[in-house]
Formats: structure tokens, sequence, C-alpha cells
């Protein structure tokens, strides 16, 4: 499907998603990079040393999820937003997900927003935790939301009503 339609499959993103274990222990990046181009400002980014791709720049990169401690300064790196936040210790229902948000409006702490899957079908409502904007994000926004975990890994994206 990638190839195809630009859209990952269902191997590649399971893949992609750490153990169930490991995402309700708390933050943990999931990258869904799955070309290989000469990337590597995740790698250059985690100062915990979490992302590895090897000595070729054009390797996959991917996350030891024993060394994530989910600060999420890779999510905001990432020139393709490819990286995203998981954290399944908040709640039995939800999962908190941070993914980088590039598009106006910027939507607001509690505000209900319509969450997408990865080809942009709506899929249900999402509720905003948590809106990070930083300098050092080089206007890249990381929102937090909270998505229900049957959706974990169909969720990819976010559109705000623009308020007329």
């Amino acid at each position: 499907m990638l190839e195809t339609n630009g859209v990952a499959t269902e191997e590649q993103i399971m893949k992609a998603f750490p153990s169930m274990e490991t995402i309700n222990k708390g933050p943990v990046a999931v990258i869904e990079c799955f070309q290989e181009i000469p990337c590597n400002p995740c790698v250059t980014s985690c100062r915990f040393h979490a992302i590895d791709m090897g000595d070729n720049i054009n390797n996959l990169p991917e996350v030891s999820p024993e060394k994530c401690i989910g600060c999420g300064v890779c999510l905001g790196k990432c020139p393709g937003l490819a990286i995203m936040l998981v954290d399944g210790s908040k709640s039995e229902e939800y999962i908190h997900m941070s993914i980088p948000y590039e598009m106006l409006p910027v939507p607001q702490k509690d505000q209900m927003v319509r969450g997408l899957d990865r080809e942009g079908n709506y899929l249900c409502d999402v509720r905003v935790v948590k809106v990070l904007e930083s300098k050092s994000l080089d206007r890249t926004l990381v929102v937090t939301l909270e998505v229900p975990r049957d959706l974990l890994y169909k969720f990819r994206n976010i559109e705000v009503e623009v308020k007329g």
C-alpha cells in the first residue's frame, strides 16, 4: 500500500509499535518511518540513545523502548512528522497519543476534535489533553490526545473545526 497510495500496511504499523505492556508503562516513541531515505534528526536529537539506525543514514530508525523515556524531543525534530508518543498508563479506557501538528487552527486544551486514520478518514471525536508549543520544536506543535484504546493502531491525526 505504501508504494501505491502512501499509506502504511497493517503489518508495517504493527511492527512500529512496542508491546502493549511497554505502552502501559508510560510514554514511548513510535516511529512510522517506512522509507529508506537519508535522514537522522531523530537519532541525533535523542540524548538517551533510544533511537538507532546503525552506520547507514539510509537505514530505518528503530526505537529501543527500554531506553526511551517518552520526552518527545524526537517528535518535533522529525521533518516527516513520522513520530508519535503513546502512553497507556493514564487510563484503562484511553491511550494518550502525542502527535506533531503543523496546521491551523491550533487546537486548544479540552477541545473535542475529529480523530482521523492514516488516510484522513474520520474515526471518532477525541479530547485534546495538552498542546505544547516551543521554539525548540521549530513551529511544530505537539498535541496530546485522549484516544480510545481500540483505535490505538488506527488513529494518526486530527482535524480541528474552523469556528466561523
